[in-house]
């Protein structure tokens, strides 16, 4: 094959691919309208819910604008490599002439403008999977990539579909408001109409036999019918309807959430890296190495590292009220004492991360000092570790983040006074001020063993939280014990000769009758002996009786025997009307033994019986050792009390990627429930053994238990959301970049 021939290929994939995009425009956009009207009939807290209800109003009128701009962009591109031209992206966004898009929202809408195109670039890239993976490989072993100029962007490259879809929206009057409230469902949307204009870019290279060894993915379809008619290139291809909430659950959760705000994080972090970059050309953060910890950090000049002690010193010494202010007069101290350019940039950098960190007005003011004396040692480690800059799982980041994401939910900023959180995390400062010169190591350290505390925190040391989880961890051990109970009855009653009603009664109520009582007393217990010997009389009462005597004395056994069974079931919660169903069921077996229709039972083979329902409670393994799930957990509502709410119903059906955030969620994290009529923050204040039962306490002291599968689903529609949207640094970062991007020159002054 000629270079010519390799050049033709490479265009022809292009073009093909464009092309593909110019028939898919008419789908992709009502998509996204489809998408936007399905969250706004979903359950939401009061603000979101506002939102997209004014999406909803504000989307019909320019979104044919943006499907038209959209499609002008691809023809133009589509004209520039047929006349073998650079393909222009023709930015008109920033001419306010055209369109009034409301600036207000935004800082600088270029900026947010670069990170909105950069998260929808990430979302195309991770969602369109191996296709543009295989296309790449295809190109490059044709030379494709060299037909781009230098300085312009690949037409296959997702960032130049993230920026003509970003700019398309603008400049059809939509505001970045409007997109964050939709940026889920447009990620997912415009990645599915690239994958499969990358799939046909692939066939194309495919049929003239370039890389055959690579296997094409299935071409997917769109299977819904998103039934809106917008005037302006409609799809003309049929579509199958689908279920609402199965739209909704694909539109949300294609992309697992931890992973879209890890992604989103990132991103931010990246353009920050970006402007400084342009400004000090020194400045190159480098990522992680696999064994951080065994490294030695770089160290600081001796200079800075004498200032940097003395602001210290200043700061720990001085009122909450005044060490912002200490802070903030002591930057151009230490960027004098830096010995180059990159050291005053960093400088620069924290400073304004701490400032943004220190002025959260849901940081308590008593909490807030300890944060502000974390800038010189988190300085330390920005100027010493240049990574600190090139990934948000830096454990100083993370420990900041922990932190407060822990404090910043109280109502009150005198709930946290002589609170153990509060003890905590002076004592973590302290450590980390106590050891300066160990890096990431301090971090990785006092993270941990927060970690840890938390685990105790709201079991043992805040008021609020402990009845909760105390009754949490009760309903875990007995829906754990009932197991083990009911797998151990199984064995022990195998080959012997028990009335399946009766069989069926030991298994379903009896075991859990028993664990609630090793639970409330212990399985050692009067009482628990006690019902394990109830047990034994029913097994004995329930086999065939074919002498007088034995029936005689089954008579005279019975009425206790079912005022203790009847007393047992209502200890566990069950309903009178349960209790009758099972007493008559247990009444058919007894009257079969009567009728000597039974298997009969030897004294020997009773005895044997009662003596391992008395041993019973010596075989029961630890927790762990038992499988908590979906499908052993039975329903727990029975567990319900004034302090503890059992949900067992409500949400959407969760897919995988929510099961694996749910799985992902953090103790001590803040959320907002719509739950009974309700809508109040809480608390995430207890996972189980197996993480199968969650816990969140409100701050009345009402516990929430859910099971995982459910908690998924309040999650999936939207009724337990989280307080933050990003974390504590995260937001920090975006405020300085504003800052900076606004005044570059500030890093070097």
């Amino acid at each position: 094959m000629t270079f010519g021939s390799h050049r033709a290929l490479a265009l022809t994939a292009r073009v093909c691919f464009l092309e593909s995009l110019a028939k898919g425009a008419g789908g992709m956009v009502p998509a996204c309208l489809a998408g936007a009207r399905v969250l706004a009939s979903q359950t939401a807290e009061p603000g979101l819910r506002t939102r997209r209800q004014n999406l909803v109003l504000d989307l019909p009128r320019a979104i044919p604008a943006w499907q038209a701009d959209i499609e002008k962009r691809v023809q133009h591109a589509l004209h520039d490599l047929r006349m073998g031209q650079p393909v222009n992206m023709r930015s008109d966004v920033s001419e306010p002439q055209q369109v009034d898009i409301p600036l207000s929202l935004v800082d600088d809408l270029d900026m947010e403008r670069d990170l909105i195109s950069s998260r929808l670039a990430q979302a195309v890239s991770d969602l369109t999977g191996q296709e543009y993976t295989d296309l790449s490989a295809r190109l490059q072993s044709v030379s494709g990539q060299a037909d781009v100029p230098a300085g312009q962007i690949d037409v296959l490259n997702p960032q130049w579909l993230a920026r003509s879809v970003v700019e398309g929206w603008l400049l059809g009057g939509l505001s970045l408001g409007h997109w964050a409230t939709l940026q889920t469902v447009i990620q997912n949307e415009v990645a599915q109409w690239a994958q499969e204009a990358y799939h046909h870019a692939n066939r194309v290279l495919l049929d003239h036999g370039v890389r055959p060894e690579i296997d094409l993915r299935p071409f997917i379809r769109r299977t819904r019918d998103v039934g809106v008619g917008l005037g302006v290139g409609a799809s003309s291809h049929t579509q199958s309807p689908a279920s609402p909430a199965y739209d909704e659950t694909r539109l949300l959760t294609q992309t697992p959430v931890v992973l879209r705000a890890a992604a989103q994080s990132q991103a931010v972090l990246g353009k920050l890296n970006q402007v400084v970059g342009r400004q000090v050309p020194g400045f190159a953060p480098t990522a992680a190495s696999p064994e951080p910890a065994s490294q030695a950090p770089h160290g600081v000049s001796p200079a800075l590292g004498q200032a940097m002690q003395a602001v210290d010193r200043v700061v720990r010494s001085n009122s909450p009220a005044a060490a912002l202010q200490d802070l903030q007069k002591s930057k151009q101290q230490l960027k004098q004492a830096a010995s180059n350019p990159v050291e005053r940039a960093t400088i620069e950098i924290v400073a304004l991360l701490f400032q943004a960190i220190l002025t959260e007005e849901r940081l308590p003011a008593t909490i807030r000092v300890w944060f502000a004396r974390l800038q010189m040692p988190v300085l330390r480690v920005a100027v010493s570790e240049p990574d600190f800059f090139a990934t948000t799982s830096h454990p100083a980041r993370v420990l900041i983040d922990r932190m407060g994401s822990c404090v910043m939910g109280f109502s009150t900023p005198e709930q946290a006074l002589d609170d153990a959180l509060h003890s905590e995390i002076r004592r973590i400062v302290q450590v980390v001020e106590a050891y300066p010169d160990t890096g990431r190591r301090v971090f990785q350290t006092v993270l941990t063993e927060f970690e840890r505390f938390l685990e105790s925190y709201f079991r043992d040391h805040n008021e609020l939280s402990r009845k909760g989880v105390s009754l949490a961890q009760q309903v875990e051990q007995r829906e754990t014990w009932a197991i083990q109970y009911t797998i151990e009855l199984r064995k022990m009653l195998d080959g012997v000769p028990v009335h399946e009603g009766v069989r069926a009664f030991m298994f379903k109520v009896w075991a859990d009758v028993l664990a609630h009582s090793a639970v409330q007393t212990s399985q050692t217990s009067d009482e628990t002996r006690a019902l394990k010997r109830v047990a034994a009389d029913l097994i004995w009462s329930a086999s065939a009786k074919t002498s007088r005597e034995e029936r005689a004395d089954v008579l005279i056994r019975l009425p206790p025997l079912l005022k203790a069974i009847r007393s047992g079931m209502g200890k566990v919660g069950l309903t009178t009307d349960k209790q009758d169903e099972h007493i008559q069921s247990l009444n058919t077996a007894l009257a079969a033994a009567f009728s000597a229709r039974s298997a009969t039972m030897s004294s020997a083979h009773l005895k044997a019986v009662t003596d391992r329902l008395e041993a019973l409670g010596d075989v029961l393994t630890d927790l762990d050792d038992v499988e908590l799930d979906e499908q052993t957990l039975r329903d727990l509502s029975g567990h319900e009390s004034d302090d503890l709410e059992i949900v067992a119903e409500g949400g959407t059906m969760a897919t995988p990627a929510m099961l694996a955030w749910a799985r992902e969620l953090q103790v001590g994290a803040w959320f907002q429930l719509d739950y009974r009529g309700r809508q109040e923050p809480v608390q995430l204040a207890w996972l189980g053994v197996q993480k199968q039962l969650v816990l969140f306490v409100a701050p009345s002291g009402r516990g929430v238990l859910f099971q995982l599968h459910r908690l998924a689903a309040f999650l999936q529609a939207g009724l337990l959301v989280p307080v933050e949207d990003e974390t504590l640094t995260t937001r920090a970062t975006r405020e300085a970049l504003a800052k900076l991007d606004a005044d570059p020159a500030r890093l070097l002054s």
